[in-house]
């Protein structure tokens, strides 16, 4: 079996920490110069792992195999969100380093290719999941062309620009060159540190639906109209909140979630009736089925709404992600590995949070390891996990792939396609 040096991965994820370090965490968002120098720092590592390194026109770094035989690609993101943790995203990057390392140097794996990848954009700072749907071929150049920074317009094509990618080509996947895909990933909750396990055997990656609900209301003196006829989109927003809180949990399933994140009055004054709500809304799970129905139902709760209030409404889906299955094969492989070196303290269980590996799962099978985070905090930068969880992370997620590419045989196949 492969045998990481634990005290190289705890090294190289505080040295990668550094770049946009942050009180405890990291800001380094996507195409900053601290985002653009981390890659580069990785291309390096790739290099002297025995990698053929670059970085595509998106922003993605690789480390391709000097093998012919078919390799398996373990990754995750490199940028942060703003002011965040230094794991998320992260472990998942130096995982892959330190086993594409610990493979190379290893007798028994010499003949185990090992490829690795840090994606761009994960985050969504220009485009949720930019560097992992370039790869598939989810995204065209139209939408690079128009996407703009969520926080301060920057367009994407400018970003990319003085990152010197304008004129790199994005590198596109050939699924015969893979045997399957892997990410390590802090798990964002507390699901493993309440159930007092260390490792998390991803089954699912949950959807995402989401919404732009608009009531428009009749924008009036507060102190002056009567409340008899009052048409009040802020009441109409209030209500609609809380026959979600009422109705949802009778349709929901087990794991489902759902966020209010956003609602704004306008004018906004106090002493003005709202003429204009808007709830931006969302709701997640791994079910399509339920999923579909949680999108019924609020949209007769939306309508119900607004009848109610005498006001006028408008609904708008934003995102319909689906729901992406972790390949049952790479589970096994990894609670094998988890039961081997921590017996009795794993679970399989869903990812409520997106991730790079349910865009690659549409071409590739794929899989992914949790590991607790301390207290459930992620996208903050008190975001931590304890040093033995992420050691142990990192060598179930070796020893799994070992077995993935044991299994998978050795056929011949070509590199990533660059165009």
């Amino acid at each position: 079996m492969p045998k990481i040096n634990a005290a190289r991965l705890l090294s190289d994820l505080r040295r990668f920490a550094k770049f946009g370090a942050y009180r405890t965490g990291v800001h380094r968002p996507s195409y900053s110069e601290d985002d653009i120098n981390s890659r580069r720092w990785l291309a390096e590592q790739y290099e002297t792992a025995g990698l053929r390194s670059y970085i595509d026109g998106v922003g993605n770094v690789f480390g391709i195999p000097r093998s012919e035989e078919r390799a398996l690609l373990i990754g995750s993101h490199a940028e942060s969100q703003c002011y965040a943790g230094w794991l998320d995203g992260a472990l998942g990057v130096i995982y892959g380093l330190e086993i594409a390392r610990t493979f190379a140097k290893s007798p028994g794996c010499l003949d185990l290719p090992i490829a690795t990848v840090a994606w761009a954009d994960e985050e969504g700072h220009y485009v949720p999941m930019l560097g992992s749907r370039s790869f598939i071929g989810d995204i065209d150049q139209e939408e690079i062309d128009r996407a703009t920074n969520v926080d301060h317009g920057l367009p994407l094509a400018d970003a990319l620009h003085a990152a010197g990618l304008a004129r790199v080509p994005r590198s596109f996947i050939e699924a015969q060159r893979y045997v399957g895909y892997l990410e390590g990933h802090i798990e964002q909750g507390d699901t493993l540190e309440s159930s007092g396990k260390r490792i998390g055997i991803v089954t699912s990656i949950v959807g995402t639906w989401q919404y732009s609900i608009v009531f428009y209301g009749t924008q009036n003196h507060a102190g002056a109209t009567r409340m008899a006829i009052r048409k009040d989109a802020g009441f109409a927003a209030a209500k609609l909140a809380m026959a979600v809180a009422e109705s949802f949990p009778q349709v929901a399933g087990p794991s489902t979630v759902w966020t209010a994140g956003r609602v704004t009055l306008e004018p906004g004054a106090p002493n003005i009736i709202p003429g204009k709500a808007e709830v931006l809304f969302q709701f997640r799970d791994a079910q399509m089925s339920v999923l579909r129905r949680l999108d019924t139902l609020l949209r007769e709760l939306v309508e119900d709404t607004a009848l109610k209030t005498g006001c006028r409404f408008g609904i708008l889906q934003t995102e319909a992600g689906a729901p992406s299955h972790m390949d049952l094969t790479f589970q096994e492989a990894i609670e094998d590995a988890a039961e081997h070196h921590a017996s009795g303290a794993h679970m399989r269980m869903p990812s409520g949070a997106g991730h790079d590996a349910q865009i690659v799962a549409q071409k590739l099978s794929a899989g992914m390891v949790f590991v607790p985070s301390i207290g459930g905090i992620s996208h903050h930068w008190t975001e931590n996990t304890a040093d033995e969880d992420l050691v142990l992370g990192c060598q179930v997620l070796a020893d799994a792939a070992e077995a993935i590419l044991r299994a998978g045989g050795k056929k011949s196949g070509a590199h990533v396609q660059e165009r």
